[in-house]
C-alpha cells in the first residue's frame, strides 16, 4: 500500500517538525510546525494547533477547497476522533494509534514531518487517547 501526504506541499520543506496527524484510508493529513514554530510543553516542543480546532477548520473550508489542496472530503463529514491520530530533548515521539502503526506508515510519517536524516532517535508509541 502506498501511502499518500495531504497537503502535497508539506513535503516541499525539509525542516524538522512537531505536529499532528490523521489517517483516513491510504492519505496521511497532517498539519505542522517547524522546531523554531514550535510551542515549549514542559521539557518538550509541541504544535501549536489542537486537534479539534485544526479539524473544525479544515470542516469551515468545505469539501471542494478541501479536494483543491489534496485533502480527503471525508474531513466535512466526520469528527476528529473518528480517524486514528496523533518531544524529549534530542528525541521526537510519535504518538499514533495503534491501527497506523505500520511500517510503511511511519515512514510516511518520517518523510513528512521530515526526521530523516536527522541524528535524533524516533519512537513510536501509543497513548489511551489515541484508539
Amino acid at each position: 500500500m502506498t501511502i499518500d501526504i495531504a497537503p502535497i506541499a508539506a513535503l516541499s520543506t525539509t525542516t524538522p517538525s512537531v505536529g499532528i496527524f490523521w489517517q483516513i484510508g491510504n492519505v496521511l493529513i497532517i498539519d505542522r510546525s517547524s522546531l523554531t514554530e514550535a510551542e515549549p510543553y514542559g521539557d518538550c516542543l509541541t504544535h501549536s494547533a489542537g486537534h479539534y480546532e485544526r479539524w473544525q477548520w479544515w470542516q469551515s473550508l468545505g469539501s471542494s477547497r478541501l479536494r483543491s489542496l489534496g485533502y480527503p472530503a471525508q474531513i466535512v463529514s466526520s469528527e476528529y476522533d473518528e480517524w486514528p491520530h496523533e518531544v524529549p530533548s534530542n528525541r521526537f515521539v510519535l504518538y499514533a494509534d495503534r491501527r497506523i502503526q505500520q511500517p510503511e506508515t511511519i515512514a510516511a510519517l518520517t518523510k513528512a514531518f521530515h526526521l530523516q536524516g536527522h541524528s535524533v532517535a524516533a519512537a513510536v508509541m501509543s497513548d489511551a487517547h489515541y484508539r
